[in-house]
């Protein structure tokens, strides 16, 4: 006996695709952006919002994330996000920033105003 194995290659997008949001923004490297992150407390879920300038981006379809770096009390503070993740209940685009580069990597070293990043008016 001969067993056919047929595999679908296609199957992993078929799946992502019932979760990917629709609703997400064009994020760009750059961008100040407010997000709505749904926090659980004990029984009770709020959302918090989070601020910052995307400093990386990693495109992988339902796996995309991005890097929020911003500074609290001083310090600086980066956090990685799941796009497509169901916690994240709204994306926001604040300020859009010119850049020449795709990781912006480089305002870990700086503080203060040469941290600024010029704006880009669309």
């Amino acid at each position: 006996m001969q067993f056919q194995q047929t595999f679908n290659p296609n199957i992993i997008q078929e799946i992502e695709k019932n979760y990917i949001k629709n609703n997400i923004p064009d994020i760009a490297i750059g961008d100040s952006i407010r997000m709505g992150l749904l926090i659980q407390e004990g029984n009770k879920e709020r959302i918090q919002y989070a601020e910052g300038v995307v400093i990386a981006k990693h495109n992988a379809h339902l796996n995309t994330t991005i890097t929020i770096r911003k500074i609290m009390q001083g310090i600086g503070v980066e956090r990685v996000y799941l796009i497509h993740s169901p916690r994240i209940q709204n994306i926001q685009i604040t300020r859009r920033s010119k850049v020449r580069r795709a990781k912006l990597y480089y305002l870990r070293d700086r503080s203060g105003k040469a941290t600024r990043l010029k704006q880009r008016f669309t």
